[in-house]
């Protein structure tokens, strides 16, 4: 009896449906092609003569690998990122530099969309930096911005890289202003730096950019705010966005901006601050804005100030490059390590003070 009942209990599992049949065998997740070619580029010398050529003749696969050597944080990668801008250089500065910036949800990405394409299809090459905000507890970012510009990202004038701000004054990436020498030698003449959009901290975009443009929005209760804003101060430009919504509102936020201005000193290029309706949506305001940038440039290069301003930021770089150089030093010198955690460990304990401990580890 047991033996037949193991019979038929293995005949029922055999012919159960609960039985695992063989099935197609999924696809590999990673292109084969893409890893053949991963692996055929490991252990070779990267030539930076071929590379920085290649960037000039406007190869995007090219240009895209010299802006992840300047973003890497390897020293081996900053000495190869560092001669290939040398070779670029002299190609460099060709172009119009624009800053963008506004409160989150003012329509900055959409409004860099509208604008790239009115400017590729009156034949400029148009290359947007947008500036992702890094997060303080994962130092990972989401680099999204491609996904709100969907129709400039598959232009073939239009070149788009997001970067992770890694913590930099203003949202603004630490290696920004390496990334806009590699885009001019490579060809394009518009350069739009996107930023995050985090109030007077964007001093940081405004040293790197010719034409500055803050984007406001109407009865959002920002206008006041705005106007106690130092950022006012560095706006050549300010458009109150999404105008089509409320056109009344928009008309009374962009008088209660003029009237602030006034309250504020001429600046130095001697170009009085624009305040101008737009709408990234229907498109309204984009060719007007866009004038007025090219208004501004030529009023400041017939005055001198634009290129004043270019060589302010060059010495500018100089200061930052030293400040930079000199942490990296401090931080990467033998045992440095094994002395701040004994100097933390020492905070810890109230055994001595944090500006105490900074002396004696600068002194070392």
């Amino acid at each position: 009896m047991d033996e037949l009942n193991n019979g038929l209990y293995s005949s029922f599992k055999y012919d159960s449906a609960l039985s695992v049949q063989s099935g197609v065998a999924s696809p590999s997740q990673v292109n084969g092609a893409y890893l053949d070619r991963v692996r055929s580029q490991r252990g070779q010398t990267l030539d930076v003569e071929e590379l920085a050529n290649s960037i000039r003749q406007g190869n995007r696969t090219m240009l895209s690998r010299a802006i992840t050597l300047v973003e890497s944080t390897l020293s081996e990668h900053q000495r190869l990122a560092q001669k290939v801008i040398e070779r670029c250089l002299p190609y460099a500065g060709r172009s119009i530099r624009l800053g963008i910036t506004g409160v989150p949800g003012a329509g900055k990405s959409t409004l860099i969309e509208a604008l790239g394409k009115h400017l590729t299809a009156h034949g400029h090459k148009v290359a947007v930096l947008a500036i992702d905000p890094s997060s303080e507890r994962s130092k990972g970012s989401i680099l999204g911005d491609k996904t709100r510009m969907e129709t400039l990202a598959t232009d073939p004038d239009a070149f788009i890289r997001p970067s992770p701000s890694a913590g930099s004054l203003g949202g603004v990436a630490r290696k920004t202003r390496e990334i806009i020498t590699l885009c001019e030698a490579a060809g394009f003449d518009v350069v739009i730096v996107e930023t995050v959009g985090v109030g007077q901290s964007e001093v940081a975009a405004h040293a790197m950019v010719d034409f500055f443009l803050l984007l406001q929005l109407a009865n959002t209760g920002d206008e006041l705010q705005g106007i106690k804003r130092g950022i006012m101060e560095m706006a050549d430009m300010i458009a109150i966005n999404k105008c089509e919504l409320d056109p009344t509102r928009a008309e009374l936020a962009a008088a209660q901006f003029r009237n602030a201005l006034h309250l504020f000193p001429m600046p130095e290029s001697q170009w009085p601050t624009r305040v101008m309706l737009c709408s990234a949506y229907t498109r309204q305001g984009v060719e007007e804005l866009w004038n007025g940038v090219m208004e501004y440039v030529t009023f400041t290069r017939e005055n001198g100030f634009f290129y004043k301003k270019r060589q302010e930021q060059n010495l500018r770089i100089l200061d930052e490059a030293i400040e930079n150089g000199l942490r990296d030093r401090f931080y990467n010198a033998p045992g440095m390590e094994e002395r701040i955690e004994k100097a933390k460990g020492l905070i810890r304990e109230n055994l001595i003070s944090a500006y105490q401990a900074a002396d004696q580890l600068l002194g070392d």
